[in-house]
């Protein structure tokens, strides 16, 4: 029995990808899998490098708002988690009331990500309410005594806790997705051999020794040299002094192939401190 750590309480996307994630390993193999809920991505991610949990799923970037900044500056912080594989959840939003009208609702609870991924929408249908941020999508459901609160959280999640809705289907845009990354202490993975035909993606991070004209075209010119194609790039502040950042970058290559050792052996004349988090394969959602 492994156990698998996710943001909490019960009913969050991230429980949600989780599952998911349990549903094809069952399937695929013969390991037992429980899942375990954190208030934070940061407590969620310290459990596995603690060795509480043996896998974590965790939110990366969302298709609209982009990345999940908490989870890279946390991967940056431990230094004994790798990432195993990837896989991308289709989101779809809910506002949640026990109110009965939209005019009555005051105050709307979510995470600031569900928020902005609403934001459209709710300019347009509750130009005036006060929007609270929370850790996650479900911790906003505990609010809702109060008939002048809604939160914006998952249809699955409004029939977990069995609260009425308002509205479905109130992102902004139709195709909204989130990626999620599911990740462990190295060797402590189930075997995902199944994938190994798939096309690979390999993460990293950098800083830089000064900030100086160039410091950031030689790296990216190492990985065009060896002709690997840069599928994301991110900066993060280094958090010593502002102008100093961090670079985060995904890439299309398995850290083991010619192609990335090299390019690997060029970036350290250009880097400070870098950080392979490790290569992996994203599972496909139809496999879900």
């Amino acid at each position: 029995m492994i156990s698998i750590a996710h943001l909490g309480p019960s009913g969050t996307y991230a429980e949600l990808a989780a599952l998911y994630y349990v549903s094809w390993l069952t399937k695929n193999t013969k390991i037992e899998a429980s899942l375990s809920p954190y208030p934070s991505i940061f407590q969620t991610l310290c459990s596995v490098a603690k060795g509480e949990s043996d896998l974590a799923v965790v939110p990366v970037e969302n298709s609209i708002q982009g990345g999940v900044t908490v989870t890279l500056d946390t991967l940056w912080q431990l230094d004994n988690l790798q990432i195993q594989l990837a896989l991308v959840v289709p989101i779809t939003h809910s506002l949640i009331s026990r109110s009965e009208s939209l005019d009555s609702i005051e105050t709307v609870y979510s995470h600031p990500q569900a928020l902005a991924q609403c934001q459209k929408w709710l300019e347009k249908h509750l130009p005036k309410v006060q929007l609270v941020p929370t850790n996650s999508t479900t911790e906003g459901l505990e609010k809702l005594e109060n008939l002048q609160a809604a939160a914006i959280s998952s249809l699955r999640a409004a029939q977990l806790y069995n609260l009425p809705t308002l509205a479905n289907g109130i992102n902004d845009y139709p195709e909204n997705c989130t990626r999620f990354w599911v990740v462990s202490q190295p060797g402590n993975t189930p075997n995902h051999e199944i994938l190994k035909d798939g096309a690979f993606y390999t993460s990293l991070a950098f800083s830089v020794p000064a900030n100086l004209p160039g410091v950031l075209v030689k790296p990216l010119q190492v990985f065009a040299n060896q002709d690997i194609n840069l599928s994301k790039i991110e900066s993060r502040p280094t958090k010593r002094s502002l102008g100093e950042y961090l670079f985060f970058m995904d890439l299309e290559a398995d850290v083991s192939s010619n192609e990335m050792q090299s390019a690997l052996a060029a970036l350290s004349n250009y880097t400070e401190i870098l950080k392979i988090f490790g290569s992996y394969n994203v599972l496909p959602i139809e496999s879900l």
